[in-house]
């Protein structure tokens, strides 16, 4: 979590120097070149490969990194990276409904009166915020992080399905190099500005998102949910909001108002209601 809270600070950078679909397919590039040579070493693809899981693969890297982090990328062009952490408290609550959807997994009353209080307070942190030069168009913003949640949600469950056949290394490697295509096809589409120079600081933050963030911390969550329920390892996800709050006022210079730390209250009051234990 303290990795994936670096992108939202990270990402603001690099996008006033680059194009997000220019910083996206440089990222997904370079995970793919720290992974898939390890996965080649270790016997390649079609040594694990399960016959129909296919599908399942396809669909995981097509909601994330390629959905996931188009919505997220986008959101952080009208929102600020503090008002879109306040939004990401929302993904525990949606793994737990897709896993009562999907798998089965039942959710006890308290978990709904979380869910609403939790989306009344995101709904209400949109509806406060105002433009300024870090959220030019926060409600946007903070609409397309929700739907970047969404996204992440559904890549929790699909990763607890396909982790019983394949390792962290080959769930990772496989949505990086799909994601390095899928971008790498968006590069061609008009009003995508190709960069002409390549300062250095921006250029090691896009290495940065590739290898320490898109390879680590999608490995080490990729490892924890194949040993913990899905619920219990997208409820760490409740740190990130804390973290990624303290770096955007140390590194960007964000606040927020009185009025959005209150929505912000009312998201962790329902997430704090609706928490259950798991054995």
């Amino acid at each position: 979590m303290l990795l994936w809270s670096s992108t939202f600070i990270v990402l603001k950078m690099v996008f006033v120097v680059f194009d997000p679909m220019v910083v996206l397919f440089g990222r997904m590039l370079v995970a793919s070149l720290c992974v898939l040579p390890l996965v080649w070493l270790r016997g390649g693809w079609r040594s694990v490969y399960h016959p129909g899981d296919w599908k399942w693969l396809l669909a995981l890297g097509l909601i994330e990194p390629c959905l996931y982090f188009l919505f997220e990328a986008n959101a952080l062009r009208y929102t600020s990276a503090s008002q879109a952490a306040m939004v990401t408290p929302a993904m525990p609550f949606l793994t737990a409904l897709g896993a009562m959807l999907f798998m089965r997994e039942k959710l006890v009353a308290r978990t709904w009166v979380g869910l609403t209080l939790s989306g009344l307070g995101i709904v209400w942190l949109t509806l406060s915020g105002h433009p300024d030069r870090h959220a030019p168009l926060p409600w946007l913003g903070n609409l397309l992080e929700l739907l970047a949640m969404v996204c992440s949600a559904g890549f929790m469950l699909l990763v607890k399905r396909l982790s019983a056949h394949y390792s962290a290394l080959v769930i990772t490697g496989g949505p990086a190099l799909l994601g390095c295509v899928w971008f790498g096809a968006a590069l061609l589409l008009p009003g995508v500005h190709l960069p002409q120079h390549f300062p250095l600081l921006p250029c090691l933050l896009v290495v940065y998102l590739g290898a320490v963030v898109t390879v680590g911390a999608y490995g080490l969550q990729i490892w924890a949910v194949g040993r913990v329920s899905v619920v219990v390892a997208s409820s760490f996800g409740n740190l990130m909001p804390v973290m990624v709050v303290l770096m955007a006022w140390a590194a960007l210079g964000e606040t927020l108002s009185a009025q959005q730390w209150l929505a912000c209250a009312l998201v962790f009051a329902g997430v704090l209601v609706g928490h259950r234990r798991s054995a």
